[in-house]
């Protein structure tokens, strides 16, 4: 017993300075984030802050929602053995490993109003009058485009987590389910789904706080535009600190959001925990 404190003692002094520099790191500019915020009144008076807040749940709930069909999707399809397997694997994975501002620019050029790609293909397909389509000027499609462009990026990592939670099903639960005569769907209702639960609770929670906090993509495909209507609470923040050069509100605006990330994780914990107890 004293052997074992002592060793876990031992391992904790390992791991001090490292801890240490995290705490440096990740605890100091909080803190003097918070240390500069003011002006919280302002959030309930602001006409933009809540159209911003309403834009960035739309986009979060409606991104990490197709993440995880497609991806539940793309995930059994790579779990299962097919020739080439390893190859496909790492194909998908492309979009992921792209720098997000590359992968932004290049999802602008192919949304661009005189020269894109996604016009020129709506109208060979006879979806669009045009081919000179100005996707970004309108706030619906320049809404979708960011949905399109997070989805096409994030949907193979998603995939990736739920492999992870498929890897850890024992194949003795799906032979007996076989056994007592359970399809491929009723294997994947009693079985596949309901051990799955954590990872996809994981994996929406993670990519749920990383899509609420977007900022690069919106910032480099749509600015924010046409006229603010695709502004995140992340890209307002920046506009009102450097744009506007209001710290102490800006600051105000990042301690809201991550009150907002706070309140919606604390929920889905919540919502997870109800559904399990049943």
């Amino acid at each position: 017993m004293r052997d074992h404190s002592r060793a876990g003692a031992v391992n904790w002094l390992y791991a001090a300075p490292a801890l240490l520099v995290m705490a440096v790191v990740s605890l100091l500019p909080i803190g003097y984030t918070f240390r500069l915020a003011g002006e919280y009144h302002r959030l309930w008076v602001d006409t933009r802050f809540w159209p911003v807040v309403r834009t960035t749940l739309s986009l979060t709930a409606v991104t990490v929602a197709l993440e995880l069909l497609l991806g539940l999707a793309m995930a059994l399809v790579l779990w299962s053995p097919f020739p080439g397997r390893g190859l496909v694997r790492a194909v998908v994975l492309i979009p992921w490993a792209l720098p997000t501002a590359v992968m932004a620019m290049a999802w602008r050029w192919i949304f661009n109003a005189d020269s894109g790609v996604m016009g020129d293909l709506m109208f060979r397909l006879g979806l669009a009058a045009s081919p000179q389509v100005p996707w970004l000027a309108d706030a619906t499609s320049a809404f979708w485009a960011i949905v399109l462009a997070d989805v096409w990026k994030t949907t193979p990592f998603m995939a990736v987590l739920l492999m992870s939670g498929l890897a850890a099903i024992p194949d003795e639960l799906y032979e007996a389910a076989a056994i007592d005569g359970a399809g491929p769907v009723r294997r994947f209702l009693v079985v596949t789904l309901p051990l799955l639960k954590p990872t996809i609770v994981v994996a929406v929670i993670f990519r749920a706080i990383q899509t609420f906090g977007l900022f690069d993509l919106v910032f480099v495909l749509t600015g924010g535009g046409p006229g603010g209507r695709t502004q995140t609470i992340a890209v307002y923040a920046y506009d009102v600190v450097f744009r506007y050069q209001e710290l102490a509100y800006g600051c105000a605006l990042v301690v809201a959001m991550a009150l907002c990330l706070v309140l919606m994780t604390s929920l889905m914990l919540a919502a997870s925990r109800r559904g399990g107890a049943r």
